[in-house]
């Protein structure tokens, strides 16, 4: 199968199952969030420049059958407004508040990235209601990356609906250029996009990050203040697998996958050599098997 094939599975990309994002009246404000699936809540979580659209991506690219997947729009994200919960703390407060509305008494929390103060705060502050933590290539600690200049003006430009249709097209008009700017080694990069499970997933991101731009900038900016937070890692208890590339420009392996090992009582490292902040696509093989084996355990249903 050749990277054009693969990259346009629609059985991928849309399974008949996924509920089409809507958005309830919680008692900290509204959540906007989609689902698929049966069995033990694990809750997705995206990062910056996302919404539930990308929650919904991590949990098709790092996780399986056999779990109800709840795919959340952060607040400042597309159906989420902000005042719904600026602080880390809010957010994991919403997260209860979104489980109460959906009957759950508990979770798992998948994270990747910028999305990771949500869930940290949630195991820190509902430790009953969560059964455990994924981290993938996720902020540990304070000093998070910051945007380059031309993110700033970018963030005025697509409030333009000229200048944002512009920028759409141009994402979408050499998907392989856009991937290699997060996946550098050729190498990698080949493989991943010859893959016809994976491509699909990746070329999705990519497309939704170009699209509905002005509403996830809120969030993106929200997420780039909380970037100061300091954790407090050392008072969970909850059990935690960690992902994360060792060549991870955004969020360095030695700062953040180390740091959460050193500081989580209760953890588990894969390491994913050469990985860089798109690891979850680019080492797919290695992260899959091991979250749904970690959910699986965690949840109570390990074999």
């Amino acid at each position: 199968m050749n990277n054009a094939q693969a990259m346009s599975r629609p059985d991928i990309l849309e399974p008949a199952n996924w509920t089409p994002p809507r958005t309830v009246a919680t008692r900290l404000g509204p959540v906007e969030f989609a689902e698929y699936g049966h069995g033990p809540a694990v809750v997705s979580l995206h990062g910056a420049m996302g919404g539930c659209d990308q929650s919904r991506i991590l949990a098709q690219t790092a996780a399986g059958e056999g779990f109800r997947y709840i795919a959340v729009s952060r607040p400042g994200y597309l159906g989420t407004p902000l005042a719904s919960g600026a602080k880390p703390e809010s957010q994991a407060d919403l997260i209860a508040a979104l489980l109460d509305e959906l009957g759950e008494e508990a979770a798992s929390v998948m994270v990747v990235s910028g999305g990771g103060p949500a869930g940290v705060f949630f195991a820190h502050r509902h430790p009953k209601r969560c059964r455990s933590l994924v981290l993938l290539s996720t902020i540990a600690t304070a000093g998070g990356p910051k945007p380059p200049f031309a993110f700033r003006v970018m963030q005025i430009l697509v409030r333009i609906p000229f200048f944002a249709r512009r920028i759409q097209k141009k994402a979408g008009v050499n998907l392989k250029a856009s991937a290699a700017r997060s996946i550098t080694d050729p190498e990698i990069l080949e493989r991943t996009l010859a893959d016809p499970e994976t491509a699909p997933l990746l070329e999705a991101l990519l497309r939704s990050a170009s699209e509905r731009m002005a509403e996830r900038m809120d969030g993106t900016n929200n997420d780039i203040r909380n970037c100061c937070y300091e954790f407090p890692l050392e008072e969970i208890e909850t059990p935690a697998l960690i992902a994360h590339g060792t060549r991870d420009p955004l969020l360095p392996f030695e700062k953040h996958a180390l740091g959460f090992q050193r500081r989580l009582r209760r953890s588990e490292l894969i390491t994913l050599e050469g990985g860089e902040h798109a690891a979850i696509f680019t080492h797919r093989d290695m992260v899959r098997p091991a979250v749904m084996q970690f959910l699986e355990s965690t949840s109570g249903r390990a074999a």
